[in-house]
């Protein structure tokens, strides 16, 4: 032996929601961000995520309460360089 160790693997890869769907509503303004969202979250499975990213300040207000209305978990919500970022979990699909 040369006294070098194997290198350790990493941690195991998330695969249940690794994916996060992007979806860009820059340039929008009310009620646009919030319909363009609404359309996309309809083609993600239940506990899927979405990333939405939007310049429209109307975003802090409408997008929470979409998701608290719909039962969406809002995960995250960011404002930097004068764009808003919002981190959605979809509620689990109903039997």
């Amino acid at each position: 032996m040369n006294g070098k160790t194997a290198p350790e693997s990493g941690p195991e890869p998330k695969t249940d929601t690794s994916a996060v769907l992007e979806v860009d509503a820059c340039g929008l303004f009310c009620p646009e961000p919030v319909m363009l969202l609404h359309n996309r979250i309809r083609d993600l499975a239940g506990g899927g995520q979405l990333r939405i990213i939007a310049t429209d300040p109307s975003t802090t207000r409408d997008i929470p309460k979409f998701c608290l209305y719909l039962g969406h978990e809002l995960l995250e919500q960011q404002r930097r360089d004068g764009k808003y970022s919002y981190l959605i979990r979809k509620k689990a699909d109903e039997a």
